[in-house]
């Protein structure tokens, strides 16, 4: 069964509410056979990349970067998982207070060197999230799990 991985870095409420709707566009009824595991960025392994089939990455933008969390995932698995896992596809969702830009461009520099394919764009939410982020980061998970589907 195909497998989506969300490593996400969840430690705001507004951070909360994008990782739920996110899982529930994955989770939705519509998504048959494919499996959906969910790991904070602190715990995420190698192992939990080398075996999904796509990855989704949510996190917040702390000082101008990703969070030192999803940063850290990137350290663990760059190496273990830069042959087996080029032309994997992926998405991803970052929330801001005022500006994602470099959680963005780290992001994508990131999954560039590591041959990921981007499937969706990103969601991109500054301040609360409105009723359509919340619709944009569900579409977001139903998109990268639908990609999965048989």
């Amino acid at each position: 069964m195909p497998t989506l991985l969300i490593v996400h870095h969840t430690p705001s409420p507004h951070c909360q509410e994008m990782f739920e709707a996110v899982l529930s566009g994955a989770t939705a009824p519509e998504i048959e056979g494919v499996r959906v595991v969910r790991r904070a960025a602190l715990s995420a392994t190698a192992t939990d990349v080398l075996e999904a089939d796509g990855c989704l990455l949510g996190t917040p933008a702390n000082l101008g970067y990703m969070s030192g969390a999803l940063k850290h995932f990137f350290d663990q698995i760059y190496y273990p998982c830069l042959d087996t896992t080029r032309g994997r596809p992926f998405g991803f969702y970052v929330h801001g207070g005022n500006d994602v830009t470099g959680a963005v461009r780290g992001i994508e520099a990131i999954t560039t060197g590591l041959g990921w394919r981007r499937v969706a764009d990103p969601v991109e939410v500054t301040g609360a999230p409105g009723k359509a982020d919340v619709k944009r980061c569900r579409e977001l998970g139903a998109t990268l799990a639908a990609g999965l589907m048989g």
